[in-house]
């Protein structure tokens, strides 16, 4: 396999060789693949192409303000045929879910990612693994197609890199983010709006079910590493949404001490799904893909099949090698 690189010229040459073009982002959408998505329409729209947004999974509410966000479509396998699949933050075809199957409907296929294990599944990758966040690219993409910078366009761009940043907080958030936010920010960026929309505003299904998941906090690993669990009846009883579920694991790393975190939840479905964080110079992208998921070296995914205590002793004693390997 080619170095993971990034090859805005390719992508822009897909573009402008395509008229009907499929815009995809991953399951599970979060605020990149989703302000990457709706930038692009914005970018796409620019340039006369006819654009659809696609996502196998249910928009987050908290998502809701980015532009252009109402116009993505679950896909049914009968739409197509497009000149253009392109997707954005979707770090291996599985991710697509559903949408997969508009890479056969398609003349042509590329992708703008950041995720390091991407395995380059398009006919044209620009991959770089080092970049913060998709976002961040997707803005470089915009000088290759000559399309200037929009008030709405820096809504979308803003989600992206400030969600996939932890909001500035990750030890990847690099001098290219700062460079961006302050060209953002000349263009009426909303930014303590969108702040508080991001980062601080809660339902209050929200924060019961954070109250469940703090309920269960305990600590291993000699006191640094944070597991908080969330059973299916949780969810029940607070009324709350697996979205809702997305930023909690992150309170595990608040605590003093603690190195590592991880949230299970339970699903309807009955899997086990995963989150887990990490400090510097800890990883967990390593230990996701032990069993199948992925991620980055300090905020990874994995999802199991078996009962909640048993999932979670199996990921727990991989986090606790992570541990040990470091202190040796």
């Amino acid at each position: 396999m080619e170095p993971l690189r990034r090859n805005p010229e390719a992508v822009a040459r897909c573009i402008q060789e395509a008229n009907t073009i499929a815009v995809v982002s991953h399951i599970n959408p979060d605020g990149d693949t989703l302000g990457a998505a709706t930038a692009m329409y914005l970018i796409l729209r620019k340039l006369n192409k006819d654009v659809a947004l696609f996502c196998d999974g249910k928009i987050p509410d908290s998502l809701s303000f980015l532009p252009a966000v109402d116009l993505f479509r679950v896909p049914t396998g009968k739409e197509g045929p497009f000149d253009l699949m392109l997707a954005v933050d979707v770090s291996d075809r599985k991710r697509m879910g559903s949408a997969d199957g508009l890479m056969a409907q398609s003349r042509m296929t590329a992708q703008i990612d950041h995720h390091s294990t991407n395995p380059q599944y398009m006919q044209v990758n620009s991959v770089d693994g080092n970049s913060p966040a998709t976002c961040v690219m997707i803005r470089e993409q915009m000088d290759f197609l000559n399309v200037p910078m929009t008030r709405e366009i820096a809504i979308c761009l803003y989600t992206g890199i400030s969600t996939d940043t932890g909001n500035f907080s990750f030890s990847y958030t690099n001098a290219e983010v700062f460079h961006l936010m302050s060209e953002l920010m000349h263009h009426d960026l909303p930014l303590a709006k969108l702040n508080r929309i991001l980062f601080r505003e809660k339902s209050r299904e929200q924060v019961k079910l954070l109250g469940k998941a703090l309920n269960s906090l305990t600590f291993c690993g000699n006191g640094k590493i944070a597991v908080m669990k969330l059973t299916r009846e949780d969810f029940l009883e607070t009324g709350a949404l697996s979205e809702h579920a997305d930023t909690i694991v992150d309170y595990g790393l608040y605590t003093t001490g603690t190195k590592m975190a991880m949230l299970a939840r339970e699903t309807e479905k009955g899997e086990i799904k995963f989150s887990l964080r990490a400090l510097d110079p800890c990883t967990v992208n390593n230990i996701a893909e032990r069993f199948g998921g992925g991620g980055h070296p300090q905020a990874a995914g994995l999802t199991l099949y078996n009962g909640l205590n048993e999932a979670v002793e199996m990921v727990l004693a991989a986090m606790e090698e992570e541990q040990k390997s470091l202190e040796e």
